[in-house]
């Protein structure tokens, strides 16, 4: 039996087994001319198998470049079109590096990290303190709902800490038992929050507009 597995690797499979096998039949013709006859023939089939690719402009030169790269770069022909650079199909492309900083504490997230460091990003004043404190109350929560036990208050004033490199501190003498109310997600400039509930204050205000 002759399985697919046992045969060679299809360099582009969209023109199936035959096409290939054809190519390198072609490759093997001793005369340039009847090879490249062959091989005119062959790119004409490759049309007929892939037909939405003449709605491109410049399908034909698309099949000869295939044609070269099925057989691997290692056709002699009176192509009517340049040959292609191996090069420029087989490079690898750049890596590019993660610009973004990781994760320091699981449980928080990515989210309230880049939270905290918007607030350290603030300058010294009333608004830094109380941003910072509805934040560690909130950050209280998150951490509630992965350990299922009591936490206290110097843990999440650390991990504050932690997470903006020592840039942010929770104002001294601080307590969250003694914040008042529910606190919900800290609604910081350019956040997430933020611009959702701009959009449901316009909403409003159309549906208000509308109403009058």
């Amino acid at each position: 039996m002759d399985y697919n597995t046992q045969r060679k690797k299809l360099i582009l499979p969209e023109y199936g087994r035959y096409i290939q096998e054809m190519v390198e039949d072609a490759k093997k013709i001793q005369d340039k001319e009847a090879r490249t006859k062959q091989v005119k023939a062959i790119v004409n089939a490759m049309s007929a198998l892939n037909p939405h690719m003449r709605e491109m402009n410049d399908h034909y030169h698309k099949l000869w470049d295939h044609v070269h790269i099925i057989a691997d770069f290692g056709l002699d022909v009176d192509s009517p079109f340049p040959l292609p650079e191996k090069e420029s199909f087989t490079a690898k492309p750049h890596k590019i590096d993660a610009e973004r900083e990781p994760v320091k504490v699981m449980h928080y997230g990515r989210n309230i990290q880049n939270m905290v460091m918007a607030i350290a990003s603030k300058p010294d004043g009333e608004d830094r303190e109380q941003m910072t404190m509805a934040l560690a109350s909130y950050m209280r929560k998150q951490y509630l709902i992965w350990n299922k036990d009591t936490v206290a208050d110097e843990t999440i004033f650390n991990d504050i800490r932690k997470l903006s490199n020592g840039k942010l501190t929770v104002p001294e003498g601080a307590k969250l038992s003694e914040i008042q109310g529910e606190f919900r997600q800290p609604n910081i400039p350019g956040s997430r929050t933020q611009r959702q509930g701009q959009w449901h204050k316009g909403k409003k205000k159309k549906r208000t507009a509308s109403n009058n």
